[in-house]
């Protein structure tokens, strides 16, 4: 039922989308929560809202440095901007980087993305809708659009905070009068399951929830030679950059460097500007601390005597301003202190302008699942295989190529989704990476075709992501000739499940699609014997087996079997079930006596010595069980070829602890499949891919089944 369950909600789920539901003009409501609706019955009611989805409790700070019990919770009260101060405001002025400072949690990448989002008053009102604030038709209820693996959802969330002493523990703004911000950081633990598993992260992390656009990482150890131009166009584009500094321990997490500079901290990159020094243009860069404080010192700072040297209507437009948490430094300083640097491009549904270049985007859903498709890295080359795969046919190379020949550019992405609410129960992100290998041309063109071992033990990668590192997303800019390419994404070690997502943008249109198996069966023609045909040897033998009424019902059936078996010492089995034999009853039974005669049993029969002969070709190891991907290969030798959803059903239905699978549930598995598929072909007699069943039918196919 949780095998049936899960299929009607990815049914369910897929139906939406068609609809359009979760673009960001038509919102998916997170738990089901509409804004405009509790707000209006709030205000009917005259009760301010409360979140039961996410309670003023101390389960949703935390739960280990943040937990009920830990020291850093103890004192918090959740109080209302209300019962804070006075007149508390939504936005003040509008929403600026100075509205984010940074409080007792170690968000600080999310604090960068949020200051980012701010330089682009479009951007940031699809995050934060307009017409909210405390004075009209206020109800405690506030609500923010945040992009989630592919999706828009609106979280609702009430206005109570959690406060020390007055005053707000996490994030909060210089302003002090407004909450935007503060409330902002709460619907995204909401999403999260608590504010405590939003502690550590990457600023692309926030980058691309609060734009849905996808981000690409530079090491400035090793900068491209056109860093710069790289820069100026992103902040061109409207695209949001993070940089920081790498740490070497523990001990350096959010250390002060001589000159001010914080490593392991998130910052927010907002704007570039050369100015005429000393007879020459210098690149200045301009960064800003989320913390809203703690600033470079070194040259080019606030009070540096570099810029007594830069005329001063220059100066007063680059809006120094002393300790706001923002700076400038030289862009050569820049590439010597920092360390990395993080730039989200904005996908087309974000940008307006119609002289931006865009990307083409492309997106895929995707699970691995141990036993059926959690094959992990090339290491692992008798699993690697199993991992889903994608097409992707490069048809046009760019406009302007660069240094090379004939290429064509993609943005390569890989997501695992819902990683963080798995700390809470021990679990975190899992180390992913993905390879491209070129199709063979032999191979080009068909669809539905999912590439076997062999092929990835005579061929390289020809791109990959740069490493398999634990982080939600890694990403990887290749530029490939045109041709057809199948993206094969993984986590490092095999039999880690996990959803994820795949996005593709290429600079042209190209055509990209997921390669899975057409489900369909090769069922042998129905073997016309007559009892003349049953020679004496195996008739006799029947005689012995069926008794005095010649026929053999379910528990003889059972008997026979597994008497059978056990003399195969090469096998390892734990009986024939009493369901597998009544399946395989029901499939041979052609005169409803719900038991097997002569010509039956001689069927049956020969069915079972094919499918061992099937199994001992794919017990590679010989060890008297298949694995879970030996009998996928199994299953397709016996004519059945299955899509990966339902690879993951039989896997779930068949295989033990192990993901190993024994001779009697690879024949029950078989004699299920082969039952299942001569009743669809009942139905569908043209062969049109579409049968229709009335009740009646369903409840025979349910209850046999």
């Amino acid at each position: 039922m949780m095998l049936f369950g899960g299929m009607a909600a990815q049914l369910q789920r897929d139906r939406l989308k068609a609809e359009g539901v979760g673009q960001h003009d038509n919102a998916i409501r997170y738990l089901n929560q509409d804004f405009e609706t509790l707000r209006a019955e709030c205000l009917e009611s005259g009760q301010l809202f409360e979140d039961p989805h996410f309670p003023a409790v101390p389960e949703v700070l935390g739960f280990k440095e943040l937990g009920p019990h830990s020291s850093k919770t103890q004192g918090i009260h959740w109080m209302r901007p209300t019962e804070i101060i006075d007149d508390p405001q939504f936005i003040v002025d509008g929403a600026t980087r100075t509205d984010i400072c940074q409080g007792a949690l170690g968000d600080c990448w999310l604090l960068a993305a949020i200051g980012s989002l701010t330089l682009n008053e479009e951007l940031l009102h699809r995050v934060v809708p307009h017409g909210q604030s405390f004075q009209e038709e206020y109800a405690g209820i506030f609500h923010f659009q945040i992009w989630q693996f592919g999706e828009w959802v609106d979280v609702v969330i009430d206005d109570r905070l959690p406060t020390k002493d007055g005053e707000l523990v996490f994030v909060h703004s210089a302003e002090g009068s407004e909450f935007w911000s503060a409330l902002l950081e709460k619907a995204y633990a909401k999403l999260n399951g608590s504010y405590e598993a939003l502690s550590g992260g990457s600023t692309t992390e926030g980058f691309e929830d609060f734009t849905g656009g996808v981000a690409e990482m530079y090491e400035l150890r090793r900068p491209p030679r056109n860093l710069l131009h790289i820069i100026r166009k992103a902040l061109d584009r409207g695209s949001l950059l993070g940089c920081s500094i790498d740490i070497t321990g523990l001990f350096d997490m959010e250390a002060v460097t001589f000159k001010k500079l914080v490593k392991g901290h998130a910052y927010s990159v907002t704007g570039l500007r050369e100015v005429n020094y000393q007879n020459r243009q210098e690149p200045l860069i301009r960064i800003r601390n989320p913390w809203g404080q703690v600033e470079w010192t070194g040259a080019w700072s606030d009070n540096s005597n570099e810029w007594n040297e830069i005329d001063p209507d220059e100066r007063d437009q680059l809006q120094l301003k002393m300790e706001d948490g923002e700076f400038w430094m030289s862009f050569q300083e820049f590439l010597r202190q920092f360390s990395r640097l993080e730039i989200c491009n904005l996908t087309p549904d974000a940008l307006t302008k119609d002289d931006l270049s865009r990307w083409h985007p492309t997106l895929f859903e995707g699970s691995w699942r141990r036993g059926s498709t959690a094959g992990g890295c090339r290491n692992h080359a008798a699993t690697f295989w199993i991992n889903p795969q994608f097409r992707l046919r490069l048809l046009e190379e760019d406009d302007d190529p660069g240094d090379d020949e004939v290429a064509c550019s993609c943005l390569v992405a890989l997501m695992q989704k819902h990683r963080r609410r798995e700390r809470r129960v021990g679990g975190d992100m899992h180390t992913i990476g993905f390879a491209i290998y070129e199709v063979p041309e032999e191979l080009q063109g068909s669809t539905g075709v999912h590439l076997k071992k062999e092929f990835f033990l005579r061929n390289q990668s020809r791109a990959r992501s740069e490493t398999f590192i634990n982080l939600r997303e890694v990403s990887a800019h290749v530029r490939l000739p045109p041709g057809e390419y199948v993206v094969v994404p993984s986590t490092f070690e095999p039999h880690q499940e996990a959803d994820f997502v795949l996005r593709v943008f290429t600079e042209k249109q190209s055509d990209t699609q997921e390669l899975d198996e057409e489900i369909s069966a090769d069922l042998p023609d129905e073997e016309n014997l007559s009892e003349d045909d049953v020679d004496e040897s195996f008739r006799s033998m029947f005689e012995q087996l069926a008794g005095e009424d010649l026929e053999i019902s379910v528990f003889e059936l059972r008997k026979i079997l597994n008497r059978v078996v056990t003399r195969h010492k090469d096998l390892k089995t734990d009986g024939f079930s009493m369901e597998s034999c009544r399946n395989m009853v029901n499939l041979m039974d052609k005169d409803g006596s719900a038991r097997l005669g002569l010509v039956e049993f001689q069927i049956l029969w020969n069915k079972i010595r094919k499918w061992l002969t099937i199994f001992r070709q794919h017990d590679l190891d010989k060890s008297g069980t298949m694995s879970s991907y030996e009998m996928r290969l199994a299953v397709e030798s016996a004519g059945f070829k299955l899509n990966n959803k339902l690879q993951q059903v039989l896997v779930a239905r068949y295989a033990d602890d192990n993901m190993g699978i024994d001779f009697d549930n690879f024949v029950s598995c078989l004699v299920k499949l082969e039952a299942m598929f001569r009743f669809f072909y009942g139905l569908d007699p043209e062969g049109s891919g579409t049968a229709v069943m009335d009740l009646g039918q369903w409840l025979i196919l349910t209850m046999c089944g």
